[in-house]
């Protein structure tokens, strides 16, 4: 098999693996008691998690079924304070900063105090290299170009400043990604 060939299969392979799959031995220790995980793709953090996706049957990986058909912007179905964690994995690149401010707080808004944000989200300039890297396509819907740790952290430290500490941190906790664990406080 030649170098390409070995190449495109590997990117298949890794196409085949959800994000979720790649961070579950580290965050889901987070996600202890009701949560929900948003943009699941058919491979929920844990079994027990509310599973919420847009519905888009080609975004599916694994085959757990899907509760809720959103887009995770609006949890409407939740009181304030009910949920002991929101679990999320690549999604919220997909938006601008505007909608991400807008879309954090919706997801504290359902948090009860001492529940958990756990986020694992791609660094956009990584991801951006390992596609040029694997012949991966890239994905289009990434918003912001400088999607990264700092970029998410000046957002929460700026919008969101003594309502949450943080729990877990990993700059680089895969080949693109990064993992963060906020517990809420106020």
């Amino acid at each position: 098999m030649s170098g390409s060939e070995g190449n495109k299969f590997m990117t298949e392979e890794i196409m085949h693996i959800s994000e979720t799959s790649k961070a579950r031995h580290r965050l889901k220790q987070f996600c202890i008691g009701e949560g929900v995980d948003l943009g699941y793709g058919g491979d929920p953090i844990v079994p027990w998690a509310i599973t919420i996706d847009s519905g888009d049957p080609s975004n599916f990986i694994g085959s757990h079924p899907l509760h809720l058909l959103s887009d995770a912007t609006n949890l409407y179905w939740f009181k304030d304070n009910v949920l002991d964690f929101v679990y999320s994995s690549h999604l919220l690149e997909d938006f601008t900063k505007e909608q991400i401010i807008k879309i954090l707080k919706e997801w504290f808004r359902v948090l009860r105090i001492k529940g958990n944000l756990v986020l694992y989200l791609p660094n956009d300039a990584l991801f951006k290299r390992h596609c040029e890297n694997t012949g991966q396509v890239y994905n289009i819907n990434h918003k912001e170009p400088d999607f990264n740790l700092l970029f998410l952290k000046e957002i929460l430290y700026t919008n969101f400043y003594g309502h949450y500490i943080i729990l877990h941190e990993q700059e680089l906790s895969e080949i693109y990604s990064f993992d963060l664990v906020l517990r809420k406080i106020l």
